[in-house]
């Protein structure tokens, strides 16, 4: 990639995911940390003190201020997701492209009105779903996509779970009702939901259901939960998130030829490697003995960690339409959207006593 102007990133508040994706900004060719704002001015320089801003970031005590700096070209937005229409349709407003955290809306009627918003103002939207942008990601898909290796996707299956603190359970923003309603479902389960959906190429299943009653804390917010998908032509899909068990972020996909398993997905376990295991056309030898051939490991290598090269990837967008005059690229609000859908219909499901649910686009 030539060497690009780089955009400067406003931050909206200072959330603990947004001291990573700042170093991710500063980490990226094409992108410079440019203004975090707080409510308050304290919080915002402790911040950027702490996070080794550079000399020229500036620091202000509102997140309107960020907005109104006529020198930010994005922002990047970590606020709480009952925060998110507000913000990022403010931010549309103000011309700022976006880089909106996830969960990004707590249902598809909020993020339509986001997404809108930055559409009619030409501006890049995409969602922080970090692990899209490693290159172990590509790799994967072109198994996935090999007909003779790994044929047609039968089934899905993602989990993402980690064990949290009793102060986590009480006190973090993701178990309360009026910050992130969706609690584990959007945090955790929007990962979920995205693996399986990136597995079948964005088809969208026709029903969602859940499986069981979710648990959730004395607020009604859920800790954990687990639904199935399912296609017209018989694939099926299952995922389970939760804040209740140990750290665990799965993705086996098994097609008709060949299977794939990643341990890692979410976060690699190494941040300059990352691990995927293939299998293809096996059988049993003799006696069942066991199978052949074995499955093959792949180990992947990445220069930057993979919300660095996310953030190159959306400047590289944000500069396209800055300064050749393009059009922005409407893969990333698509598969965002398709992604709130299905969250939408799993939760239409536990609301509705586990029946299953029609998806519509």
């Amino acid at each position: 990639m030539t060497e690009e102007q780089p955009i400067r990133f406003g931050i909206l508040g200072c959330a603990e995911i947004a001291q990573k994706v700042s170093r991710a900004i500063t980490l990226s060719p094409n992108a410079t940390v440019y203004a975090v704002g707080s409510r308050s001015l304290e919080k915002a320089s402790n911040f950027a003190a702490s996070n080794n801003f550079p000399p020229h970031a500036k620091v202000y005590g509102s997140y309107e201020a960020v907005l109104d700096d006529p020198d930010v070209d994005a922002v990047y937005v970590p606020l709480p997701t009952s925060l998110h229409l507000h913000w990022a349709v403010l931010a549309a407003q103000k011309k700022k492209h976006l880089l909106l955290e996830t969960p990004v809306a707590l249902n598809v009627g909020e993020l339509d009105k986001i997404l809108e918003a930055c559409e009619s103002n030409g501006l890049q939207y995409m969602d922080g779903t970090m692990w899209m942008h490693h290159p172990r990601t590509l790799k994967m898909f072109q198994f996935l996509s090999d007909p003779n290796q790994f044929g047609r996707l039968q089934s899905v299956h993602a989990n993402f779970s980690y064990g949290v603190t009793p102060y986590f359970l009480e006190n973090d923003i993701r178990v309360k009702p009026d910050l992130d309603a969706l609690g584990t479902l959007g945090d955790t389960g929007w990962y979920c939901v995205r693996a399986i959906l990136w597995a079948a190429n964005y088809e969208l299943p026709k029903t969602a259901r859940a499986l069981r009653k979710p648990t959730y804390n004395k607020a009604g917010v859920i800790l954990a939960c687990e639904a199935s998908l399912l296609w017209d032509d018989d694939k099926v899909a299952t995922f389970y998130c939760s804040f209740l068990s140990d750290m665990s972020m799965d993705i086996t996909a098994m097609g008709t030829k060949g299977s794939l398993r990643v341990h890692d997905y979410v976060i690699p376990n190494q941040e300059n490697e990352a691990l995927f295991s293939t299998s293809s056309n096996s059988y049993f030898v003799e006696l069942a003995k066991g199978w052949a051939p074995k499955p093959i490991e792949h180990t992947i290598h990445t220069d930057l960690p993979q919300e660095a090269l996310m953030v190159r990837e959306f400047a590289h967008l944000v500069g396209a339409i800055k300064f050749k005059n393009s059009k922005h690229e409407s893969k990333w609000p698509t598969i965002s959207r398709k992604t709130q859908v299905v969250i939408d219909a799993v939760k239409a499901s536990i609301d509705n006593g586990l029946e299953p649910v029609q998806i519509q686009y």
